[in-house]
């Protein structure tokens, strides 16, 4: 594993994946899948945004078998349709990776649903969307579902009695509930797969700290965290290297499921795949099956 980049993902022809989240590290994963051969939709919001991803994909690998379709994660309705048209499409689905997200903005902010906004679009829409998938998944080609997460889970903690922020809102706190949640579905999803013999490798990765535009995007650009992310860029790894703990818990054969990987260098920020320490408040499976049963009832949804 050691120096693991680009070059050692596996040839992909035959794939099909779907990247939530058209910039960033969603688009450093299309443009890698796409250059190994696999087919990709890259799923998201703004169709101008998409389209420009789109684009970008094919300027690096003309005849690239990529698209965009629309998805709204903070509307649970644009989920399911979004799932509904997949299905008359294909018949299969190898590769999903629940990349895309929200982070801190500065009031809180509710979805669709009513739901705060980073718990509801982070984590209850992947949640969502991976159930409404899950028929598809499990007709696929070894495969695989990778869940982001973030270092920031390191001190989140599911808030039962608040989940939604309705009596306290902290922007971080927010974020950090949502990713820590994120990360202990992934590892829920590895135990159902093989308890019930669903077939799939369900895999958690984060990227440390990189140069996104989730952070300008969130708590905009004025902000202290935004002028950080703009004027001292270089502490922050480029969206490439970010994208490795991703593309690599996708790809690699030796990945396994119900692991955790992230940058090898300085507190897991930056680096290289390794494997990534995994916080104890996420290896809870009392309060993990608890948070699984909450969110099929939020979302409607169930996994079958």
């Amino acid at each position: 594993m050691a120096h693991w980049t680009r070059s050692h993902i596996p040839p992909q022809t035959g794939r099909l994946a779907v990247i939530t989240g058209t910039g960033g590290l969603g688009l450093e994963c299309a443009l890698a899948l796409t250059a190994a051969g696999a087919d990709v939709i890259i799923a998201g919001r703004n169709p101008l945004k998409g389209q420009a991803a789109v684009e970008k994909v094919l300027q690096q690998t003309p005849g690239a078998k990529v698209r965009f379709e629309m998805l709204d994660l903070s509307d649970l309705e644009t989920i399911h349709r979004f799932a509904d048209r997949l299905k008359t499409q294909v018949e299969h689905l190898d590769l999903l990776i629940n990349n895309a997200a929200v982070m801190n903005p500065p009031e809180r902010q509710t979805t669709a649903e009513g739901f705060e906004l980073q718990f509801g679009s982070n984590y209850l829409g992947h949640f969502a969307l991976t159930a409404h998938l899950l028929p598809l998944l499990r007709k696929g080609r070894q495969p695989r579902v990778v869940s982001l997460s973030s270092i920031a889970a390191r001190s989140g903690k599911i808030d039962f009695e608040d989940l939604q922020a309705e009596r306290h809102y902290a922007p971080m706190e927010a974020y950090q509930q949502s990713k820590l949640a994120c990360l202990m579905f992934a590892l829920t999803l590895a135990r159902k797969s093989k308890d019930l013999h669903w077939g799939i490798t369900s895999v958690a990765a984060h990227p440390g700290i990189s140069r996104t535009d989730l952070i300008p995007n969130g708590m905009g650009q004025q902000s202290v965290e935004g002028r950080l992310r703009k004027y001292l860029w270089f502490l922050f790894q480029p969206a490439a290297q970010g994208a490795l703990p991703t593309l690599y818990a996708a790809t690699a054969p030796e990945s396994e499921g119900g692991a955790y990987y992230g940058p090898h260098q300085f507190s897991e920020t930056r680096g290289y795949p390794v494997p990534a320490k995994i916080p104890p408040q996420a290896l809870d499976q009392v309060a993990a099956e608890r948070l699984w049963h909450i969110s099929e009832q939020l979302t409607q949804t169930h996994f079958v």
